[in-house]
């Protein structure tokens, strides 16, 4: 069986693989910072010669910014074209001080869990990427060619906010269409079970700036006679939920769908611990809408959420002051059909609304996209959901995602091309964080994953 001799070459060329990435771990490819950029470009050029050591056509393509790596091989007729998402930029690394070693120097580490990676970038997202060319690797070395035709694409400003991203989609989108999108930037769910991530939640932000007076006040000069900024951004914050958890934004539901049965009776038979995924965090008590879940809430309902308040003294000691601003920053998680301007929108009405007289507000935004829900019709879905069953002791899930990726909704948006999500990072991979690291059961059974879905698909 061909599938079989593949995944025998894997196993037998794990240390190797493994050697792979701890090379491309060991360049500080972080691309916020402009004292990085030649280590970004050299990340970049790594990839583009592995790539070329399998027969890929690969090259490096220049942005504004980071260069992009597009690379290309053919494959039968018969079978799809796929294209592999990745990002080879990393996260800064501060602080420092709590890094047990040099984020940049990475090592296979034994824990009382496990043989893990440990290095800035291990899991997020060079080690996720790296599954998808070993797999490759492995295939090219038992077949001689790949089983389809395929693009790679591989970013080096995701961490960054991706400011090249979308117009280099757009210039270079007939060449960039595929059959299907694969974007290996998730992760698996509960540290156990495989899983497709078919929605993600959009994001909205916003930042309120109340002005009352024109300079701080004296509190026992001004105190009651002047309106406090603070305690009308106090008010509007207030207002923002009801009792019962529910968002008060004017037509904020419009677009919100009831989640599908098969779906929630999917999400039932996880066994998620609602109890303990709060009681990790010292809480007890769901504090969203009151008629559903905590899987629900963060996966399939749309939030408002207060980031961060600020007006008057907040410094040590205390100061009597009546201060001429407050503000605060506000976050909405989007999901289904959820349109973000008109919210933005009908929140900003609301805020007008509720000021009193000699108050004035400003807004500053701080970007918007939708929601994404993918067709799981198509026929992709459940082929890769069976061959990572096959791998995995547990059954693959759909699920959904609290967070958003936007690069998902560019793919269908730019190139019309439905994204598949499938990643094997785990919760406490401390992604962003200090002392990072990927499983090596993620990185060997992620390369076998992926051998399986391109045995599936083709």
């Amino acid at each position: 069986m061909t599938l079989d001799a593949v995944l025998a070459r894997i196993d037998a060329d794990l240390p190797q693989a493994t050697d792979r990435l701890l090379e491309l771990l060991r360049i500080p490819s972080i691309s916020t910072d402009p004292a990085y950029k030649a280590d970004c470009d050299r990340a970049a050029n790594w990839l583009v010669a592995d790539l070329q050591s399998l027969g890929i056509d690969a090259a490096k393509r220049p942005t504004p910014g980071h260069p992009m790596v597009v690379g290309h091989v053919d494959g039968p007729d018969d079978a799809p074209h796929l294209l592999f998402y990745g990002h080879y930029d990393v996260q800064p690394v501060d602080p420092l001080d709590l890094w047990d070693r040099d984020p940049f120097d990475p090592e296979l580490q034994d824990t009382p869990k496990g043989r893990v990676i440990r290095g800035r970038g291990a899991s997020d997202d060079k080690g996720q990427l790296m599954t998808f060319i070993e797999a490759c690797r492995a295939w090219k070395a038992e077949h001689g060619t790949l089983p389809c035709r395929m693009t790679f694409f591989f970013e080096g400003e995701e961490e960054s906010g991706s400011p090249s991203l979308v117009p280099f989609m757009q210039e270079n989108a007939e060449e960039l269409k595929s059959d299907y999108a694969m974007i290996c930037d998730t992760g698996l769910f509960d540290s156990r079970v495989p899983a497709i991530t078919t929605m993600l939640r959009g994001l909205l932000g916003e930042e309120l700036t109340i002005t009352g007076p024109d300079k701080d006040l004296h509190s026992g000069m001004y105190g009651g006679a002047a309106i406090n900024p603070i305690r009308v951004l106090s008010r509007i914050v207030a207002a923002l939920h009801d009792d019962t958890g529910r968002i008060t934004v004017p037509g904020f539901y419009d677009g919100v769908p009831e989640l599908d049965p098969a779906l929630r009776a999917q999400w039932d038979g996880l066994g998620f611990d609602h109890g303990a995924f709060l009681g990790d965090v010292g809480l007890s008590q769901p504090a969203g809408e009151q008629d559903r879940s905590a899987l629900e809430m963060i996966w399939s309902r749309p939030t408002c959420e207060v980031n961060g308040i600020q007006g008057g003294y907040t410094g040590d000691g205390f100061k009597t002051v009546l201060p001429s601003k407050a503000s605060a920053k506000i976050s909405f998680r989007l999901v289904g059909d959820q349109d973000p301007l008109a919210i933005r929108d009908s929140f900003r009405a609301m805020v007008r609304d509720m000021l009193p007289p000699d108050c004035t507000v400003e807004f500053a935004d701080h970007g918007a996209s939708k929601a994404g829900q993918f067709d799981i019709s198509a026929p992709a879905y459940d082929k890769a959901r069976q061959a990572l069953s096959d791998e995995w002791p547990d059954a693959a899930a759909y699920i959904g995602c609290g967070g958003s990726i936007p690069i998902a909704g560019h793919f269908q948006s730019i190139l019309g091309t439905p994204p598949v999500l499938i990643g094997f990072g785990k919760d406490d991979d401390q992604i962003h964080s200090p002392n990072e690291k990927y499983d090596l059961e993620s990185f060997h059974k992620g390369i076998r994953s992926w051998a399986r879905i391109l045995d599936a698909l083709s």
